[in-house]
């Protein structure tokens, strides 16, 4: 299997710890080692990893780089600019069919949490089985923990399993949803947390894409005829548009199918997702740097630049940087790009 790593994006909900110059793929959220490595790390282990790839901007390859150990420097796959999923695999599958049109291809999240290497590691090979042997379009799901408004999901079909396989058709997918209709998803039993990994052969994908987002399709040719010819196809990127590779095919397609994994799995997508899963101290209140909760429970600080100290209050998150605090209740975390978003619209490149 070729695994492409999608390290593209900005982490706006982890403001101000990251930025666009330096986002939360390339930092060490969890542990010692940044997100992106672990990810790599992990594919590597797999005794039936090809080879790793990442794709990202192009203003992040020297940085990557100079921090990634585990892929060869020929295997970074530069964007000119983000435009969502569905065209940053669109553009990893051109370099993948360059070598072998008919190889099987999957694509991981930068930034994901995995525990259980061996759940893992059955989960790819089941779902690359798939796509071999039915020419299927294949997604990981996880099975729920509890109702979150945090992820989407995917209704699979219980009574048409895969040749005794954790393997199953997909029915339909489903947004994040409300609080009440992810409690509905969680009782019926028939519904995953989307994990954000695909897995398929280039060919039967690129047929897929051809038939669902013939545009996007007929771009890629035309920017595959640049690459060969060794010219830039900034021009031609810079005039696609944004979609997801749910959105634009998954949602669409009639050959998909979810492997239903056991494994443990966190998307690592807001600052209550990392304080979940670190160790808490006294009243449930995590530090991370120099800091202090007097009388207040269920707090999370985080910084590397001065002492902060929380009083007398619950659930909040603070944040420092050298030049940035974040105070936030944790009921709120999903609204720390809403900050982003202001420093655009101000102007201010240099909180960026």
């Amino acid at each position: 299997m070729h695994c492409i790593v999608m390290a593209g994006g900005t982490g706006t909900r982890f403001w101000p710890y990251s930025r666009v110059s330096k986002p939360k793929q390339i930092l060490k959220i969890i542990g010692n080692n940044t997100m992106l490595q672990m990810t790599i790390d992990r594919l590597n282990k797999c005794k039936k990893t090809e080879a790793v790839y990442i794709s990202t901007r192009m203003d992040l390859v020297d940085e990557i780089k100079k921090d990634i150990v585990g892929v060869l420097p020929e295997n970074m796959i530069a964007e000119p600019s983000g435009k969502n999923t569905a065209p940053c695999i669109g553009l990893s599958a051109l370099k993948i069919a360059n070598m072998d049109g008919e190889a099987v291809m999957g694509i991981f999240p930068s930034d994901h949490l995995v525990v259980g290497h061996r759940a893992f590691e059955k989960a790819l090979n089941q779902a690359a089985r798939v796509a071999i042997e039915d020419e299927g379009l294949v997604t990981i799901g996880i099975q729920p923990s509890f109702p979150s408004t945090a992820y989407g999901y995917i209704q699979f079909d219980p009574e048409s399993k895969v040749d005794k396989m954790d393997v199953f058709p997909v029915r339909t997918f489903a947004e994040k949803p409300h609080l009440n209709v992810a409690k509905r998803f969680i009782d019926s039993g028939d519904f995953l947390w989307n994990a954000g990994m695909f897995i398929w052969k280039v060919d039967v994908f690129m047929d897929q894409l051809g038939k669902h987002m013939p545009e996007l399709c007929s771009q890629l040719i035309k920017i595959e005829k640049r690459i060969k010819a060794g010219k830039s196809f900034k021009d031609i990127w810079s005039d696609l548009k944004p979609e997801s590779i749910d959105y634009g095919l998954m949602e669409k397609a009639d050959n998909i199918f979810v492997v239903k994994a056991e494994f443990k799995w966190n998307d690592l997508g807001s600052w209550n997702a990392v304080y979940d899963e670190m160790p808490k101290g006294k009243n449930g209140n995590l530090i991370k740097g120099d800091g202090v909760v007097i009388d207040g429970k269920n707090n999370f600080i985080q910084n590397d630049n001065h002492f902060t100290a929380i009083v007398g209050l619950e659930n909040i998150v603070v944040i420092n940087t050298p030049d940035a605090t974040l105070v936030v209740n944790k009921d709120n975390v999903e609204d720390v790009r809403k900050v982003v978003n202001y420093l655009q619209e101000k102007d201010r490149k240099n909180l960026l």
